[in-house]
């Protein structure tokens, strides 16, 4: 027994570690998912978002950074107004929306398409030529019908808030034509079109109200 003790020390040492070690990474997993787990990324915050994308204060989709405008261009008179001076093939950004600075009421001329990447869902309003209003939530939970892309046509007003639990909304847009902020860029004026979209003015007002973090019009796309 004495030369056999060892060697069962040592399968139930080893057994005791294994278990222990499974144990450890059981508990570490899950301490990990509530720092941060990357593939909803709970734990982070708006402001670790930012930082980590390298965001700016925008004066219409909360927080910004354009990454990509492509070097291909539509020559002058190659596209009908309002694009007949030329734009770039196509354009993109990340944006974040939080409780106070949310997406705030704009239209570009150019289509654009929202994806959703991580975050709570954003509730979308879209205000369209013809007087009816769309109402789209775009977030990750498909079943109930959240989108994880949405098309809004070019020239069309729209505004869009948190749902969930209000933390943040990562998300992103391509455009196309590509987007030239100074020419393609309108906010909306809040009375005009409260009067216009009656069924969601107070959203509209709601959502205007909660303006706090986010550059004045006229400021960087």
């Amino acid at each position: 027994m004495s030369e056999r003790e060892p060697e069962g020390i040592g399968r139930r040492t080893f057994v005791q570690a294994g278990a222990a070690a499974g144990a450890a990474l059981l508990g570490g997993g899950r301490a990990m998912a509530s720092e941060t787990d990357p593939a909803t990324a709970t734990g982070m915050s708006a402001d670790d978002v930012v930082k980590l994308l390298d965001l700016q204060p925008n004066a219409t989709c909360g927080f910004v950074r354009v990454t990509f405008t492509s070097p291909l261009a539509i020559a002058p008179g190659g596209l009908p107004e309002p694009f007949a001076n030329g734009r770039p093939l196509g354009s993109a950004l990340y944006f974040l929306v939080t409780p106070t600075a949310p997406v705030r009421l704009h239209r570009i001329r150019n289509g654009q398409l929202y994806h959703y990447y991580l975050g709570d869902p954003l509730e979308v309003f879209m205000l369209h030529g013809d007087g009816s209003v769309e109402h789209v939530v775009v977030g990750p939970d498909i079943r109930s019908g959240q989108r994880v892309q949405l098309h809004i046509p070019g020239n069309t007003f729209h505004t869009a808030r948190l749902l969930g639990d209000a933390n943040w909304f990562l998300g992103g847009s391509t455009e196309w034509p590509g987007v030239v902020p100074a020419e393609d860029v309108e906010i909306g004026n809040l009375d005009t079109l409260a009067a216009n979209y009656p069924s969601v003015a107070s959203e509209m007002r709601a959502i205007a109200a909660s303006v706090r973090d986010v550059v004045p019009p006229g400021g960087p796309r």
